[in-house]
């Protein structure tokens, strides 16, 4: 599944080519995603200029000239830019048309990805508005989260992984900055002491950053904007190694299964 740093770079991707054009039209080829795509959207969007290219959480947010597209990559979906008669593949499911002469074309075998419009300011959508801070903005600081965690019986990776408390941290990277962190993801959020919370704060940035300057984590379907794969699953410590050496201590990691997810630690390193 398109994780924050997947999203990130499909905006960066996009942006330059889509910042100040006009949309000449959107071609919808299946039209049943998660939420289906409005009849009427075409023709709200035609020669609406994008003004900018932002993200909230995992959705990428095209700021128009007139209301806001909020569009999410669902489990399996990615977002190209192609020339506008670049021939179409199987689970193509719409062209953003550009008056450049390219597309922003929306891919996506399990069609649980969604392209939803809004005329209000994006921030009070109901599927925005309540949202927890961005994992690396100034709002996610130590003394929020070790605030979050106290009294929480749930464990720290499932709290890392709950958009009310924190956006974008999917399973991947709850992971791996569990094992920068040497936090055991089975324990209890309450155990976490203050300086464990400077230290996780840490190590979530930093995974995330390298994340996205390595274009995102291929395990399955992701590809970059630019059709290209991202190539962070190269650095992954802990993820789908089960079994296999530590790479910082040699012992075998391990594998077990939280709130139906899989979770990967090593249980030298983490404690």
């Amino acid at each position: 599944m398109p994780e924050l740093p997947e999203v990130e770079t499909t905006r960066r991707g996009v942006a330059p080519h889509a910042r100040g054009r006009r949309i000449a039209r959107l071609a919808v080829h299946e039209p049943r995603l998660r939420w289906p795509i409005a009849p009427t959207l075409p023709r709200a969007l035609s020669g609406a200029r994008i003004e900018r290219v932002g993200r909230r959480a995992k959705y990428l947010l095209l700021h128009l000239d007139r209301g806001t597209l909020l569009l999410h990559l669902g489990m399996s979906g990615s977002l190209r830019v192609v020339s506008v008669d670049a021939p179409r593949r199987l689970h193509d499911h719409f062209d953003l048309v550009l008056d450049s002469g390219t597309a922003l074309r929306f891919h996506d075998p399990r069609r649980f990805g969604s392209l939803l419009y809004t005329r209000e300011d994006p921030a009070r959508h109901p599927l925005l508005r309540h949202l927890a801070p961005e994992p690396l903005g100034a709002a996610f600081t130590p003394d929020y989260l070790w605030r979050l965690t106290r009294g929480r019986r749930v464990t720290i990776k499932q709290l890392l992984m709950n958009s009310h408390c924190v956006v974008g941290v999917g399973n991947i990277y709850a992971s791996e900055a569990l094992f920068r962190a040497r936090i055991r993801p089975q324990r209890r959020a309450a155990s976490l002491t203050q300086a464990e919370s400077v230290q996780l704060v840490r190590a979530i940035r930093t995974v995330l950053t390298q994340a996205i300057r390595a274009g995102g984590t291929t395990l399955r379907d992701f590809l970059r904007s630019d059709g290209e794969p991202g190539y962070f699953r190269q650095r992954l410590y802990v993820y789908e190694r089960a079994g296999r050496a530590c790479r910082r201590c040699g012992s075998r990691i391990r594998q077990l299964t939280q709130g139906q997810r899989s979770t990967y630690y090593c249980p030298a390193c983490q404690q």
